[in-house]
């Protein structure tokens, strides 16, 4: 039965909204993946949407997927830019990925206006101001 399976708990790994400058000098937000682990993940799935409520209507963002082969202990990897005007929404993040043959998931949600200059901190791997769940 589905209730009798106990996933495993996901630690040490992290989604951040990181702002930073474009080889033009203008400012952009993009979305890493970390990985605070002592060992790799592997065949890293990673479905990013959003949803909410814009302009009094209900709003769903297309369904992205991003494969990512494996991130190293203690790195960092892009999942995607993301533009400002979805920060209004909740922005989910599903990240699936295996250590040593054994699945894990999470999700991550980003809630509408979470995303703002108030809430940056510094990121940790990647040193740069973002806002991240762990």
């Amino acid at each position: 039965m589905k209730k009798d399976i106990v996933p495993p708990p996901v630690e040490d790994i992290a989604v951040a909204v990181v702002t930073e400058q474009n080889e033009l000098g203008e400012s952009e937000w993009n979305v890493y993946l970390l990985n605070l682990k002592k060992q790799k993940i592997e065949g890293v799935l990673v479905t990013s949407q959003g949803y909410g409520t814009f302009d009094g209507e209900e709003v769903k963002t297309s369904t992205l997927r991003h494969f990512l082969d494996e991130v190293n202990p203690q790195a960092f990897a892009k999942i995607e830019p993301i533009v400002e005007t979805v920060f209004g929404l909740n922005n989910e993040y599903w990240v699936s990925f295996y250590i040593n043959k054994i699945m894990y998931d999470k999700k991550y949600i980003f809630l509408a206006e979470s995303i703002t200059s108030k809430n940056l901190i510094t990121i940790p791997l990647i040193n740069k101001k973002g806002v991240m769940i762990k």
